[in-house]
C-alpha cells in the first residue's frame, strides 16, 4: 500500500519524506528538485507490540509497514503538461492515497513558487490539477459509455454515474466528495480517479506556530476545507520532526517532553496513514517473534490466516482470540485461557484491530 507525498515546490515535501523514512531524499530550496519519486518503507508505530515483547521476549518484533512516495512538486498547468506534470500524474496514479503538505509558516529565506503564502489557494491549485485530469479520464469514459448505450440500454446506469461525478468535479469539488453505492463504485472502480483516492493534509509551521497551532490563521483555514472532504489535518513543524527524526531513545524522549509531545508528529503522520487506507493489525505473540500482520478493515479470520500463510487459510479450522489488555494483565495466552478469557471464533467472525491470534488449521 503506497502513500504519495504530494504538494508545490518547496513546502516541505521532501523534509517530511526524509524525516519519515531518514532515506536521505534529496531536498533543495529551488522547484523540481524531485523529478523521480523516492520510495521508503517506514513501520507502523504500535506501542502494543513493544509491551508484548516485554512478556514473550522474542528473538525479534515486526512492525506492520507502510510504503511512502515522495512525488514531484506540481504546479499549475500540471494537467497539460506543465512543469513535471505528466510525469506528476502518472506517479499519483500509482499511489493508493495521498497526503499532501500545505505550507502554512512564513520564511522570507524559502523561495514560495507563487511568492507568498496562502494554503487555501496552494490546495487549490493542486486539487484543480487532479480535478481537470479527472474530467479528462471522465470524458473518455462518457464517449465509450455513450457508443456502448446504442447495443445496451443498461449502459445508462453507468453514465449517470460519470455525469454525476464529472459535475461535482467541474463544480471544483474533488471526486472523494460524492456519495456513491455499492453498485456504483463498482461501475467507476477502474477509472483510477485521482481525486476519489483517500486524502489527508499536512500543515507544515513554524515552531511558533505550533504550540497553539489551531489558533493559526493560516492553519484554520486548512482545516476548515478539509471538513469538506471529511479529512483529516495534522498540523507539523516539518524542520522540528527532521531533529526528531535523527535522535533516538532518551534523547528523542527528551526533545519530546521538551515540546510537550507524548509521540512525534511523524508517528500521527504514519497512523493517520495507515488508517486513510482502511488498514489494520491483528497481532501474533510467541517467543520466536512478536508480529503485526496487515489486514483490511472487514476482514474475515480465514483470509486474515492467509496474510500469514495461504495452507493456513486452505485449512482453517478456528481462532483462538484475545484481547490485548487481557493477555498484558494475565501475562500468557495459557493464563488467559485457563481464566476463560480465550475465544474460539469461525470463518465468519470479522477480526478487530488489535486482536491477538492463535489460528488452529489442518491440511
Amino acid at each position: 500500500m503506497k502513500i504519495g507525498i504530494v504538494g508545490l515546490p518547496n513546502v516541505g515535501k521532501s523534509t517530511l519524506f526524509n524525516a519519515i523514512t531518514n532515506a536521505g531524499a534529496e531536498c533543495a530550496n529551488y522547484p523540481f528538485c524531485t523529478i523521480e519519486p523516492n520510495v521508503g518503507v517506514v513501520p507502523v508505530p504500535d506501542e502494543r507490540l513493544d509491551e508484548l515483547a516485554k512478556i514473550y521476549n522474542p528473538e525479534k518484533v515486526t512492525h506492520a509497514v507502510i510504503e511512502f512516495v515522495d512525488i514531484a512538486g506540481l504546479v499549475r498547468g500540471a494537467s497539460k503538461g506543465e512543469g513535471l506534470g505528466n510525469k506528476f500524474l502518472s506517479h499519483i496514479r500509482e499511489v493508493d492515497s495521498i497526503c499532501q503538505v500545505v505550507r502554512c509558516f512564513e520564511n522570507p529565506n524559502v523561495v514560495h513558487v507563487d511568492g507568498s503564502i496562502d494554503p487555501l489557494r496552494d490546495i487549490e491549485t493542486i486539487n484543480l490539477e487532479l480535478i481537470f485530469a479527472d474530467i479528462e479520464t471522465l470524458d473518455k469514459r462518457l464517449d465509450r459509455a455513450k457508443i456502448k448505450l446504442k447495443a445496451d440500454k443498461k449502459a445508462q446506469v453507468e453514465i449517470d454515474v460519470l455525469q454525476k461525478l464529472k459535475s461535482a468535479l467541474e463544480a471544483g469539488k474533488c471526486a472523494r466528495t460524492v456519495e456513491l453505492n455499492e453498485e456504483e463504485e463498482e461501475l467507476i472502480k477502474d477509472t483510477f480517479l485521482l481525486t476519489r483516492k483517500p486524502s489527508l493534509y499536512i500543515a507544515n509551521v513554524s515552531e511558533e506556530q505550533l504550540e497553539n497551532p489551531e489558533q493559526d490563521e493560516n492553519v484554520k483555514k486548512v482545516i476548515e476545507y478539509a471538513k469538506t472532504e471529511n479529512a483529516q489535518v495534522i498540523p507539523l513543524c516539518i524542520k522540528i520532526e527532521e531533529e526528531l527524526a535523527s535522535l533516538e531513545g532518551d534523547d528523542k524522549k527528551e526533545m519530546l517532553e521538551a515540546l510537550g509531545l507524548t509521540e512525534s508528529g511523524l508517528d500521527k503522520v504514519i497512523k493517520a496513514s495507515y488508517d486513510l487506507l482502511g488498514l489494520m493489525s491483528f497481532l501474533t505473540a510467541g517467543e520466536p517473534e512478536v508480529r503485526a500482520w496487515t489486514i483490511k478493515k472487514g476482514t474475515k479470520a480465514p483470509q486474515a490466516a492467509g496474510k500469514i500463510h495461504s495452507d493456513i487459510e486452505r485449512g482453517f479450522i478456528r481462532a483462538e482470540i484475545v484481547t490485548y489488555d487481557d493477555i498484558i494483565r494475565e501475562g500468557s495466552m495459557v493464563a488467559c485461557k485457563e481464566k476463560g478469557l480465550v475465544r474460539s471464533e469461525g470463518k465468519e467472525y470479522i477480526m478487530k484491530d488489535g486482536d491477538i491470534v492463535l489460528f488452529r488449521f489442518n491440511v
